[in-house]
């Protein structure tokens, strides 16, 4: 093979890699301006609009022992914070960073659909240890 066809080749790999990235950084854009328009009171909640369906599957669990225990198995806090300063990012696992003003941070899995250019939430990560929202409320809310 001709090293031209392979120059090639790996420029279209990062031209597809930035359009994926593109479209996971506009899906969660889009999701934080919602939460932010609709002042954190969309019913269903934004994430869960945003979410693949394991993902809407263990919120269906919290909300499930919710209304058997009326207690939270729930993170204690909201995931998407109103914070109007957010910095959008792809880590190198492409993960989507979304960097808040008070210095932290949330990460989000996404899994896009390439032919209708179409990203859905697959979980969210909660902390440095790979703790993951999912994992969370599989495991607390049984």
């Amino acid at each position: 093979m001709p090293v031209g066809h392979a120059i090639a080749d790996v420029s279209k790999v990062d031209q597809k890699q930035n359009a994926m990235a593109n479209m996971k950084i506009a899906t969660i854009t889009k999701m934080y301006q919602q939460d932010i328009d609709d002042q954190g009171m969309s019913n269903p909640v934004v994430l869960q609009q945003y979410a693949d369906a394991d993902l809407q599957a263990a919120m269906q669990l919290e909300q499930a022992y919710f209304d058997k225990t009326q207690t939270s198995c729930n993170i204690d806090y909201d995931v998407l914070w109103s914070s109007q300063d957010k910095k959008f990012s792809i880590t190198a696992q492409g993960l989507v960073q979304v960097s808040l003003a008070q210095g932290s941070d949330v990460y989000y899995e996404l899994s896009c659909d390439d032919n209708d250019k179409n990203c859905q939430v697959a979980d969210v990560v909660l902390n440095q240890d790979g703790k993951t929202l999912r994992q969370h409320l599989l495991e607390n809310c049984r």
